[in-house]
């Protein structure tokens, strides 16, 4: 672990040296290999979805798990974008003279070596292999044993490219020790890793921030909602929530629950109910939910829980503040959405929530770093330091602080 991890870390002054225009065209090399090479990505995830099948994973870790020749596309257009984005390293932020008269510029760089953990989804190692690449820094990936034979396949295209171009594989890597152990381990490394962003289940995520000595950025669950206000446009509000659930309902960015201002709910609950009962969703409702439409009975549990699954909590509210007040208690600080005409109530929504994302008459399932524009993102942060929401290549970067002087002394 040692070893390699020093050589990542080596790793980290050759990707300093590449010029922008350089890294550009290496990441549209990649694009074109990972095309070139879909058959051997496919076979390698058709073993993983084997092994899905046998160890009776739920669906929507299959749907996370899958790929075909769309979503390897996919991952080609993603690196293809964060390609055209602009160059994060380098860039002035400020700048201004001392009154000493030496010149203080205030200048973006890499972070360093960036280990990511993460579970099911494979196209995560291109995307952040790639961003990371983008942003100067070194990848140590960790993905899911259930997507190991993935995992694998695309890092080796990656790496393929890489050491054709005279670049340490290390630069972009998977964890050679993927167990548990490894795991702990790694999190530990701080005289060679600086940042650690693990994206997966709750447990991961705890046993991560309790235990890691590098820094965390946490990418934690996603107990997102969307709030019918009594000034909706209701055609607008059932397309919004029904997609908000169901487009991908085992995404970070899926709404969880459904909160009703109680001036609408009899009007609108059973148009909701017959929406849903079309996606075939469970719904499970409060009490006041309950006297108006036949939906299963919701618990204190439910208001806790990420489904990640084509489940729907409904909760009736006294307006706005009765929604900010509910989403303060169980909100996660991931996404959140109103669905309003009335632009106070929207603002007032919009300021007082506190989470990275905030929507107005908008799914929350656009919290994403592709639909940001970022081409693809490293994971959604929850935290407020260093990094909030989709974490693209600026994210990956921090800076310092360049002093040009005449001879000044103090």
């Amino acid at each position: 672990m040692e070893n390699f991890l020093q050589n990542a870390k080596a790793s980290t002054r050759m990707l300093a040296t590449l010029g922008g225009k350089e890294k550009n065209r290496i990441l549209k090399e990649m694009t074109e290999a990972l095309r070139e090479n879909r058959a051997a990505i496919l076979a390698a995830n058709a073993v993983d979805m084997k092994h899905a099948e046998e160890n009776d994973l739920s669906s929507a870790l299959k749907d996370r798990l899958f790929l075909d020749e769309g979503r390897i596309e996919g991952m080609a257009k993603a690196i293809e974008e964060i390609a055209a984005l602009k160059e994060p390293v380098g860039r002035v932020l400020d700048g201004w003279y001392a009154d000493a008269g030496f010149k203080i510029e205030k200048v973006t760089v890499p972070i360093g070596v960036i280990g990511v953990i993460y579970e099911s989804r494979p196209n995560v190692t291109a995307d952040v292999g790639a961003l990371c690449f983008k942003s100067g820094n070194v990848a140590i990936l960790k993905g899911g044993k259930e997507a190991e034979n993935s995992n694998r396949a695309i890092a080796d295209v990656l790496q393929g490219v890489l050491e054709r171009n005279g670049i340490a594989k290390e630069a972009i890597a998977l964890l050679p020790d993927s167990s548990r152990e490894g795991v702990a381990k790694l999190i530990k490394q701080d005289r060679y890793v600086d940042l650690i962003v693990p994206r997966g289940g709750e447990a991961l995520i705890r046993y991560v921030s309790e235990n890691a000595t590098v820094p965390v950025v946490k990418h934690d669950k996603g107990l997102c909602h969307t709030y019918i206000d009594e000034d909706a446009d209701m055609d607008k509000a059932l397309k919004v929530i029904v997609n908000a659930k169901c487009r991908r309902t085992g995404i970070c960015g899926a709404a969880e629950t459904l909160l009703v201002d109680e001036a609408v709910a009899e009007e609108v609950l059973p148009q909701i109910v017959e929406s849903f009962s079309a996606q075939g969703t469970t719904l499970r409702g409060c009490e006041r939910t309950r006297q108006i439409v036949a939906v299963e009975a919701a618990t204190d549990e439910d208001w806790e829980t990420e489904y990640l699954d084509n489940i729907l909590s409904i909760k009736v509210v006294e307006g706005v503040m009765g929604a900010i007040a509910h989403i303060e208690r169980y909100g996660s600080q991931h996404s959140e959405a109103i669905i309003t005409e009335n632009y106070s109530t929207a603002e007032r929504f919009l300021n007082e929530v506190d989470a990275a994302c905030v929507y107005l008459n908008t799914s929350t399932q656009f919290t994403d770093g592709g639909e940001f524009g970022f081409g693809a993102e490293v994971g959604i942060s929850t935290n407020k330091l260093h990094a909030r929401g989709p974490m693209g290549v600026s994210e990956l970067t921090t800076y310092k602080y360049k002093i040009y002087g005449h001879g000044e002394t103090r």
